[in-house]
């Protein structure tokens, strides 16, 4: 018998919801997946690729870096190809804001280390209160106002807390409240601290990650305790995963992070077996394939569907009842399940086929 769909027990810490675009975050609205464009954003039809293969591989928001003004007028040729709301990242030149917004940005990142002049903030904020733009409060443990970064008897993470407080009671000034924060740091524990804090006082959304988390798999493996941490405490309203690397691979790792958490609803999970000295095949490439064309291919589920691949018939059958879909693996062919009952044999040679026809069926 297969198992009822699990839904999360993750109780979400309770925020107000700001609209990106036509995207809304926060309230009962699900955790979304951010990515960055990794290429110049002046550069408009890589851009526009990039920002498309970004939303099929799952990625709900896209931040560009807009570090001049020839970036920023190229964000309104991309806006008329994007799918996805587009964040402007905003550091030094106020003004850059400016030209963003008029170009039809759906959200500003202000860095409260590098804009921090009353004036230049208010300014921002009029133009975004006129055409309905929110503003991201983005702090990074790496530039933090200097008015409180000398504070030596206050931790980094006390400092961040601080500053963003700051910045947001100057919004709010400013009768200004469609606000996002996030408190990124490179250290796990700084940033979980961070967040913790914050999210005690004040109820906006916040957006989840950590900064310069180094290697693909250093970055990986911080970024995952980091935001997976935060997540089951019920903190976050959106993720990014920073690695470097190519930012389809942040994408799909941010989705692996919601989905063992079961806080996105509509997705794939593939359950496969370590594989020992029994297995008699390729499991491994067999898996990673299976991961590929499920990751590239346009299957809409309405419920999550669990897929089992294993490699013997020691566990495999077992394991593969569990699944929603399964295959175990002999020598030269593999036994399908389907809702926990052996379905039908099928060649090793196509077996990757057939069980992608049963996944597009179910």
């Amino acid at each position: 018998m297969v198992k009822d769909k699990q839904i999360s027990k993750i109780k979400r810490r309770r925020s107000r919801v700001v609209k990106i675009g036509e995207l809304s975050i926060g309230g009962d609205f699900p955790i979304a997946i951010q990515a960055m464009v990794k290429k110049e954003t002046k550069n408009v039809e890589e851009v526009i690729h990039q920002i498309g293969e970004l939303k099929d591989m799952g990625a709900q928001i896209v931040r560009l870096a807009v570090k001049d003004f020839e970036d920023a007028k190229a964000i309104k040729k991309i806006k008329k190809f994007s799918k996805v709301p587009l964040v402007a990242d905003i550091h030094f030149d106020w003004r850059l804001a400016l030209k963003a917004i008029e170009n039809g940005i759906d959200k500003i990142r202000l860095n409260p280390g590098n804009i921090y002049k009353k004036d230049e903030i208010y300014e921002i904020v009029r133009a975004c209160k006129l055409n309905n733009i929110p503003i991201r409060v983005g702090l990074n443990s790496g530039s933090l106002p200097k008015i409180n970064i000398f504070k030596k008897d206050k931790s980094n993470s006390e400092i961040m807390v601080k500053s963003a407080l700051e910045y947001i009671h100057l919004l709010e000034s400013f009768n200004f409240f469609d606000i996002v924060v996030s408190l990124k740091s490179s250290d796990i524990f700084e940033t979980v601290s961070s967040y913790r804090k914050l999210s005690k006082l004040c109820d906006y959304p916040l957006h989840l990650g950590l900064t310069a988390t180094g290697p693909a798999y250093q970055g990986i493996i911080k970024s995952t305790i980091a935001i997976g941490a935060l997540l089951l405490e019920g903190i976050g309203d959106t993720i990014r995963v920073s690695l470097t690397d190519k930012p389809e691979e942040e994408v799909r790792i941010a989705k692996y992070i919601l989905e063992s958490l079961n806080l996105d609803t509509a997705k794939f999970e593939i359950i496969s077996c370590p594989t020992c000295g029994r297995c008699q095949i390729d499991l491994i490439k067999i898996v990673k394939e299976l991961e590929n064309k499920l990751n590239t291919q346009s299957l809409i589920k309405t419920q999550p569907l669990k897929i089992a691949v294993m490699g013997c018939v020691v566990n495999g059958p077992g394991e593969a009842r569990e699944a929603d879909l399964g295959i175990a693996f002999g020598k030269k062919d593999g036994l399908l399940f389907k809702k926990g009952k052996p379905y039908k044999k099928v060649d090793f040679r196509n077996s990757l086929t057939k069980l992608l026809e049963e996944i597009k069926k179910f």
